[in-house]
């Protein structure tokens, strides 16, 4: 870029060296800014930040459908391990099988919903005192004239 300057005099070209050094320093602070906020989108805090919301998972999940086949290898395994852990051969199969089926419909929205579920049995009790601690009947009517 050819930049052309009138300048006539020491005073004018000291003035525009100024300037000039000043432009330079504030373009300089705005590319380090930019490429630190550039730089900041590739960390570890940053890619978490961008993808590791829920609704991202779900986007991610309902692409991909990485939950219901996760939960299709990992289902059989936990029940055999667990629950039919002195099964037979025989058992163990229709079990495996029965589980993997049940694991590929399972998806995100599905587990987010059971979890959910199981939340609110251990935290509902709390719910419910609460709800019976806010209506007081002090045995006043609603149509009498005092209330």
């Amino acid at each position: 870029m050819n930049r052309r300057y009138n300048i006539n005099n020491l005073e004018e070209l000291h003035a525009m060296v100024c300037s000039l050094k000043a432009e330079h320093q504030r373009k300089s602070e705005l590319l380090l800014k930019d490429s630190r906020a550039y730089l900041k989108q590739f960390t570890l805090g940053g890619l978490i930040k961008k993808y590791a919301t829920p609704s991202s998972f779900l986007k991610i999940d309902d692409k991909l459908n990485i939950s219901s086949s996760l939960m299709s290898l990992v289902l059989p395994f936990v029940m055999n391990s667990t629950l039919f852990k002195g099964s037979g051969f025989l058992t163990k199969t229709l079990v495996g099988l029965a589980s993997n089926k049940v694991g590929k419909t399972l998806d995100a929205e599905h587990l987010s919903a059971i979890f959910n579920s199981v939340k609110s049995w251990f935290s509902g009790s709390k719910n419910k005192k609460e709800k019976s601690q806010q209506y007081v009947d002090y045995g006043i009517p609603p149509d009498s004239e005092t209330y």
